[in-house]
């Protein structure tokens, strides 16, 4: 089984997880009701989504 020689640096570890960090989610707005939302998700004020109301909302 190949084993390393010596220990990575801290300089090197980092490099190589620089990519890993969380990313926040993107917000869009409703184009109906005009509230923020995530991308891909029905609108919780109104049920809006890709168009056309996919779920009723009580008011």
């Amino acid at each position: 089984m190949a084993v390393p020689k010596r220990k990575h640096s801290n300089h090197r570890t980092n490099i190589r997880r620089a990519h890993d960090a969380l990313k926040p989610r993107e917000i869009q707005y409703c184009p109906k009701c005009s509230t923020a939302k995530p991308s891909h998700v029905i609108c919780p004020n109104c049920g809006h989504y890709m168009g056309r109301t996919l779920v009723e909302v009580e008011s």
